[in-house]
């Protein structure tokens, strides 16, 4: 019995398996078999909810200024944080560094406390 497994490319990431066998004694490959195999798990979907509203204005806001792990991320927040001052010297910032994914998953409470004190936040990543 002949077994050939094809893998297909379907769009950016996902990829289709399609095993053929052969049928005792065929012919021809009109009477092979083909099964299709979806890269697709069967999940519960999540209920999809809105993004956050916007804040109208920064004046008076405390902001969160995040920043991962990359090395350029910390001045790109420092001079985000100076622009900002300067044009809403009422506003507030507060930082939040993540030095790696691993600290990130490891103080996912300190980073929800800190989310809920500021009213909007502002990413730093710097590639």
């Amino acid at each position: 019995m002949r077994k050939i497994l094809f893998i297909a490319a379907m769009g950016v990431f996902s990829f289709m398996a399609i095993h053929v066998s052969e049928a005792p004694f065929a012919k021809d490959a009109s009477e092979w078999q083909y099964e299709v195999l979806s890269p697709w798990a069967e999940v519960d979907p999540i209920p999809p909810r809105g993004i956050s509203p916007r804040v109208d204005t920064l004046a008076g806001k405390n902001i969160g200024l995040f920043v991962n792990m990359k090395r350029a991320a910390k001045p790109i927040r420092a001079y985000v944080d100076k622009k900002l001052k300067e044009r809403f010297p009422d506003c507030q910032t507060s930082y939040f560094d993540a030095p790696s994914q691993k600290y990130l998953a490891e103080n996912q409470e300190k980073y929800a406390a800190w989310a809920k004190e500021v009213d909007a936040v502002i990413t730093m990543v710097g590639d």
